[in-house]
């Protein structure tokens, strides 16, 4: 007799950042039927936040936020029988793991609490404030094997929150590499929470769609990888293949998306409309895991401090060049100092703002003193003696500490992966037993380009959607189109040196394009873009995450077919 298939796993995500809708946990507890909700709370820059915490406070270092939603929600999760799978330990598990058996215990609610632990490297990394390894998700499935009702971790892939409830609840085992695979991709779509259901999306003004308060997204995980990616009947937002392909392209590189517990394969990933609100992800194939771990250290780089001065009306290129050189002599000693001109000025401008400009000075030092009130003195100095109409957006402070974060490399075998039940027993979880050298794919065959005819000047944005966004100091970018007659075009337009062309900040940085053929989709990855990380706040843009949306807004040839 063929055994009959497990039921779906309905899986939701209730935050994508530290700090996102508080709210979203008891609406998607409250908004329909669900097995686990999983909430991501980390990132590159709250590491570095929490490792702050930690040095004020060493009881600190997780997501207070999340220990204040529980307060309203633990009951509600508790009666409805879902699990609760959290990255909002941060750099502390076993310390918010106690707060919410603390806070069980006051609600009189008999709730077992179990954490993951072994990411924190920081001891075996002199000179880093936070180096944390990313783990997979079997030590989470481990926690739920056990019965725990709420799982904590600390530094794991954001993937892991979905692949560990679902290896749990379908007995998948490490080698399970296509269906582990699925579970990844699903991961990634859920993992921003409502970037998946229209926020932030290009196409945000087709179709009349409500978009002021989007729910935030679930999805349908089968036994076999698949899953269909959804929200709760009645939210707002909506869930499309091009919401689904937009997350898909954040923050990735090449067509292999790499993992502790697998390796993904996104130029196998197919993409279907299920219904109103409903996408189907099928087809995705896995490889073993590389023979390495990711780690993420954040160190403090320094000091540093910025001003920006407005500048009004006419001669905006003279009034710059004055306030850069009666500046020179109190920045002599500093490390690293940029200028940024915006042009946001108009001429014959009807309003002020509109006929300013902004004149961006930001620096960075070793010395608090060099970037402090050295220089804020300097510029305010200015006021009755530089260009007409001075002024500035704000006085300069006396330079603040910035973050430097980078990714090094460890075996398997450095971390000790471990699940801490709710009893206090620990199940030491292997490393990888097989793994492959991740190596690039070769670039699939280009489709037939698009038959000749008339061309007009307009924005790339009519045609392509983009999502942009940061990995350490580079930056992706992915576009997509709707349709084979777009991508017969895109694909053979948009290369890496017409992207250079289009985007002349990237002219002199290592620039790489990825194809995905089934998404309809290029991604590019441009090296070094962002310096040292957001948190070093390098350039205007510090995440990138207006970058494609830059692309967008830029203009080139093309077929009018196709407008």
């Amino acid at each position: 007799m063929t055994p009959h298939p497990l039921a779906p796993l309905r899986i939701g995500n209730a935050s994508g950042f530290y700090g996102d809708r508080f709210d979203a946990l008891r609406e998607m507890l409250t908004g329909g039927e669900l097995d686990v909700l999983t909430g991501d709370y980390l990132a590159e820059l709250t590491m570095l936040i929490l490792g702050r915490d930690r040095l004020k406070d060493p009881g600190a270092g997780y997501a207070r936020t999340f220990l204040r939603q529980l307060e309203e929600s633990l009951g509600l999760a508790h009666e409805r029988g879902v699990r609760i799978v959290t990255n909002a330990g941060g750099l502390n598990p076993a310390g918010l793991a106690t707060r919410i058996r603390e806070l069980a215990d006051r609600l009189g609610l008999d709730v077992k609490v179990a954490h993951v632990e072994g990411d924190d490297l920081t001891a075996s990394h002199p000179g880093s404030l936070a180096a944390h390894a990313y783990l997979g998700g079997f030590g989470v499935a481990a926690c739920l094997r056990e019965g725990a009702d709420v799982v904590v971790t600390g530094r794991v892939t954001d993937a892991a929150l979905v692949t560990g409830p679902a290896a749990a609840h379908f007995g998948w085992g490490p080698g399970e590499y296509d269906r582990l695979a699925g579970a990844v991709v699903a991961g990634h779509v859920l993992e921003c929470g409502t970037q998946a259901t229209g926020g932030n999306y290009a196409f945000f003004t087709e179709g009349g769609r409500d978009l002021g308060r989007p729910g935030f997204p679930l999805a349908e995980l089968h036994e076999d990888g698949t899953a269909v990616i959804t929200k709760h009947p009645g939210t707002g937002g909506f869930v499309d293949v091009g919401t689904v392909t937009a997350q898909l392209l954040y923050e990735t590189q090449g067509a292999r998306y790499a993992g502790p517990d697998v390796t993904a394969r996104l130029d196998t990933v197919r993409l279907d409309q299920d219904g109103p609100d409903r996408v189907r992800i099928s087809g995705v194939r896995g490889e073993a895991p590389p023979p390495t771990l990711k780690v993420g250290l954040n160190r403090l780089g320094g000091f540093r401090n910025e001003v920006a001065f407005v500048l009004t009306g006419l001669d905006i290129e003279a009034k710059a060049a004055l306030v850069r050189r009666q500046l020179e002599p109190a920045l002599a000693k500093v490390a690293d100092v940029r200028w940024d001109l915006a042009r946001t000025d108009r001429p014959d401008a009807d309003t002020e703002e509109t006929a300013s400009a902004l004149l961006r000075l930001v620096v960075r030092d070793p010395d608090q003193e060099v970037v402090g009130r050295a220089l804020s003195g300097a510029a305010v100095e200015l006021a009755l003696a530089s260009y007409p109409g001075f002024h500035v957006l704000a006085p300069p402070g006396k330079g603040s500490p910035y973050g430097v974060f980078e990714d090094v490399y460890v075996p398997h075998g450095a971390v000790d992966h471990v699940a801490v039940l709710h009893d206090g027993r620990r199940i030491t979880v292997a490393p990888a037993q097989e793994t492959a050298v991740l190596e690039e794919v070769p670039p699939p065959p280009l489709p037939e380009p698009l038959d000749e005819g008339p061309t007009a000047r307009a924005p790339l944005g009519l045609v392509a959607g983009a999502r942009s966004g940061d990995k350490g100091g580079n930056a992706n970018i992915g576009l997509w189109v709707r349709t084979d007659p777009a991508w017969r075009w895109l694909a053979h337009t948009l290369t890496v040196e017409r992207l250079r062309e289009l985007l002349p900040e990237t002219a002199k940085l290592t620039v790489t394009r990825h194809d995905l053929p089934h998404l309809r989709a290029l991604n590019f990855v441009v090296e070094g873009i962002l310096g040292e990380g957001v948190a070093a706040q390098h350039r205007f843009d510090p995440q990138a995450k207006a970058l494609g949306e830059w692309l967008r807004s830029r203009h080139l040839d093309i077929p009018e077919a196709l407008l």
